[in-house]
């Protein structure tokens, strides 16, 4: 595999936070935001607007309760943290269609993007 091929497939497994927000604006929207971080709701005070809040550490166990025709968008505190691409993992593996959220939590925030308290 060239450094190409390697970037264009890594690259694949984003959503940027302005297509997510898009996407979610729309009533028909087929994306579902999880925040899987493993925090409890009092230390994360916040997340993204209308995310579902799914810890990582729970996530393979409620694979059943989640809808096959949706499209999952994960994301953890911040882009170096290893818990969404752990997440993602399972979800591919699981057959789901799913990505990581480009930037996390901190490039949501970062953007003043729309957040509400958990």
């Amino acid at each position: 595999m060239n450094k190409l091929d390697f970037l264009e497939m890594y690259l694949d497994l984003y959503m940027n936070h302005f297509v997510v927000l898009e996407e979610m604006k729309k009533e028909a929207s087929d994306i579902v935001v999880l925040d899987i971080r493993n925090a409890p709701a009092q230390m994360k005070k916040e997340q993204i607007k209308g995310a579902i809040a799914l810890p990582a550490k729970d996530l393979a166990n409620h694979l059943a309760d989640l809808d096959k025709s949706k499209t999952y968008v994960v994301y953890d505190w911040n882009g170096g943290t290893i818990l969404g691409k752990q997440a993602l993992f399972i979800l591919l593996k699981a057959g789901f269609k799913a990505y990581e959220l480009a930037g996390a939590f901190e490039g949501w925030k970062g953007m003043s993007l729309p957040t509400e308290t958990c």
